[in-house]
């Protein structure tokens, strides 16, 4: 098993053949050029120029690339990582973009900097907050049907290992994750709206508003009219 001590930055390219290994420390894979094919037990991706991924420290993962390539690697010693972190398929947007940048600024310098560690150390905080791409699917689409196959494929897993997963991300279910996400819509709805059951209902993606109401009621115990009656004094 691989492992460094000091914070490493640097550019590197793969061989067309898999090769297997895990290491101590956490590694982001910021592509540059081409693409690379990376398998876990749970997850199988390619990443190319739209994402990063982050690797936890000694976790399994088969990797290789059949296209000319290279990738910026940040390698991080776990004194720098939260603890228990898990494997996080990343979109580029200008925020990550802009963070390799400024690694590859530091790679160009070939030092272990002060700079580079307190750059080492906003990633890896910015890795405890984000949201991965599944849960930021969920925030936009929680008042349409959202089947779990779906977010498993947004995050490459298998959709049993991903029900595991987001339990341990979230402390809830999928299921029960929406509901209170659609819930928390209801009530601001009947408060700060005079909207009817039936547009509430149509708002929220329910079939009806007997349904709407029957789910409502079983969430918090009374109606959803009585709800509004009740909250809005």
């Amino acid at each position: 098993m691989e492992s460094v001590n000091q914070v490493t930055c640097e550019k590197r390219s793969y061989s067309r053949e898999f090769k297997s290994h895990q290491h101590e420390f956490g590694q982001f894979l910021f592509p540059l050029q081409g693409s690379l094919d990376i398998q876990t037990k749970w997850q199988a991706i390619k990443l190319n120029s739209d994402h990063c991924f982050y690797l936890p420290p000694k976790l399994d993962h088969n990797y290789r690339s059949i296209d000319r390539n290279e990738f910026l690697i940040l390698d991080i010693p776990t004194q720098y990582l939260p603890e228990d972190t898990s494997s996080m398929y990343i979109r580029l947007d200008k925020q990550w973009d802009s963070i390799r940048y400024l690694l590859l600024e530091e790679a160009k310098s070939q030092e272990n900097t002060s700079s580079l560690v307190d750059l080492t150390r906003y990633v890896t905080n910015k890795l405890q907050i984000s949201n991965p791409p599944s849960i930021d699917y969920i925030h936009k689409h929680f008042k349409e049907s959202i089947r779990l196959e779906t977010l498993a494929k947004i995050e490459h897993y298998h959709p049993v290992y991903y029900s595991a997963w987001f339990k341990k991300k979230t402390g809830k279910s999928p299921k029960v994750f929406i509901s209170e996400l659609r819930l928390k819509e209801a009530k601001h709805l009947l408060i700060s709206t005079v909207w009817s059951m039936s547009k509430i209902s149509e708002e929220l993606g329910f079939e009806n508003s007997s349904s709407f109401t029957r789910w409502f009621a079983s969430c918090e115990g009374i109606s959803p009219q009585k709800y509004r009656i009740l909250n809005n004094g």
